[in-house]
């Protein structure tokens, strides 16, 4: 007749005297139930195995749906602060040069976009020579443009903001740039008055900055100061 291992004398004091130590290592209990199930023969059936493994698995995917929880809650909260910045940089401005001089520029650092780009509407058969040393933030489009460019992504619906992924439709919109665009955010602008509308259309560098699934509370409350702000200075 074999003897069975003993444990040494120090492990086992250790173990007697942090047995919750070993109840929280995975590792250690399921090796620990994988020798009863040994030692029980394989004709019996150990549900304390089967509900612990049912057990691991639910935790698993607790952790993954906690992790989850985390990281889109943390993409919230950066999303956030972005726009935020954004709001506050818009509002320093009392000039519309200076304000198209830096949309490319810190406005689109602070987003952490690849473009900005200001569509305006007109009816006039041709475009204030003006607005040409704005070339490269600014499109002047004909009437009915920017609904022609909603539209087509909505189906005839007409929401504020459109995310969507960018697939070459903007081509007159973003021009050279159209190349390093792979998602976009369209943003109605209500311009005031008599105006025409506009739109703020956003290029993302990657095909999910912008999606479908993504909600648009944030984007729609940068329109909302974007488009005052823009009546602002057009006064």
């Amino acid at each position: 007749m074999t003897s069975k291992p003993k444990l040494e004398d120090a492990l086992r004091d250790r173990i007697i005297a942090e047995p919750t130590a070993i109840l929280d290592d995975q590792d250690v209990m399921r090796a620990l139930v994988e020798a009863n199930q040994k030692a029980m023969g394989g004709n019996i059936i150990d549900l304390r195995g089967i509900s612990m493994e049912r057990l691991e698995n639910r935790l698993d995917r607790l952790e993954d749906t906690h992790r989850s929880v985390i990281a889109t809650a943390y993409d919230n909260l950066a999303g956030t602060n972005q726009v935020h910045r954004a709001v506050l940089r818009l509002l320093d401005f009392d000039d519309f040069d200076a304000l198209m001089s830096d949309l490319n520029g810190e406005i689109a650092n602070i987003l952490q976009v690849e473009s900005l780009r200001l569509v305006l509407e007109t009816s006039q058969a041709e475009s204030d020579p003006d607005l040409s040393r704005f070339g490269a933030v600014l499109t002047v489009v004909d009437a009915g443009f920017v609904a022609e460019y909603i539209n087509a992504a909505t189906g005839g619906q007409s929401p504020q903001v459109i995310l969507r992924q960018f697939k070459g439709a903007g081509l007159s919109v973003f021009g050279e740039n159209s190349q390093k665009i792979q998602s976009e955010a369209c943003l109605t602008l209500d311009l005031g008055g008599a105006r025409l509308p506009g739109m703020l259309v956003i290029g993302g560098r990657h095909p999910q900055q912008f999606s479908s699934q993504q909600g648009t509370d944030l984007l729609t409350f940068f329109a909302g100061v974007f488009e005052r702000t823009i009546r602002r200075l057009l006064l």
